[in-house]
């Protein structure tokens, strides 16, 4: 058995991992930057507007982010005057689906900070396999060379875990950052039902025991 060449695709399955990880850290900073920009933003107009004015400012905006289209469905619902058990079944479903959207691709971290040290340890098995199987056919006719061999071996446990490591920091931050995030677009859509204007069902309610004085 080839043990070099397993060696050589751990290491290389490795360096896809530190790649992989990379990516999805940076990708998810910028991702969550922006989105976050954009919240402050509708945050602010929310709170600028005030009262009725509230869902036409964020209704006036032309953000394509998710965050920004599910606010603006959500203030369309509440003008319409739609009953409180509506508007919370109605922004559940739209937390639900922007905390999808926040946590795309935080799975890939969980994964990589799992499997890199075991990566790690098993190309060192077969660095120290192959380094055995040399001296069993040559001797130990060189000490240096067969400390260089299971230092080599080593290395791969050593990239394993500042992977791991690199993981595991990136994954909490990242992890951190969305959750606040999720609260934020939360604080967002109750901060449109605070300025809810009366249903039309309620109102009728409310004019209708006058009518019946007035009538009688």
């Amino acid at each position: 058995m080839n043990y070099r060449l397993f060696h050589d695709i751990t290491f290389n399955v490795l360096y896809g991992c530190i790649v992989v990880l990379v990516y999805v850290i940076l990708e998810r900073a910028v991702y969550f930057t922006y989105l976050g920009w954009r919240m402050r933003r509708l945050a602010a107009l929310i709170e600028g507007a005030g009262g009725a004015g509230a869902g036409e400012a964020v209704g006036a905006v032309r953000w394509s982010d998710p965050a920004s289209r599910a606010v603006q469905r959500y203030a369309r619902l509440v003008a319409e005057g739609a009953s409180r058990e509506r508007q919370e079944d109605y922004s559940s479903a739209l937390y639900i689906g922007i905390d999808k959207k926040v946590s795309a691709r935080l799975w890939m971290l969980d994964t990589i900070v799992t499997a890199a040290p075991l990566l790690g340890l098993l190309g060192t098995i077969f660095g120290i396999m192959e380094t055995f199987n040399a001296l069993a056919a040559g001797g130990v006719s060189d000490p240096a060379a067969v400390s260089r061999g299971i230092g080599t071996a080593l290395i791969a446990t050593a990239v394993g875990i500042a992977t791991a490591l690199l993981g595991l920091l990136g994954n909490n931050v990242l992890n951190r950052r969305a959750h606040v995030m999720t609260e934020d677009f939360k604080a967002l859509l109750l901060g449109l039902s605070r300025w809810q204007p009366a249903p039309p069902a309620s109102v009728e309610r409310r004019e209708m025991p006058s009518r019946i004085a007035a009538h009688h």
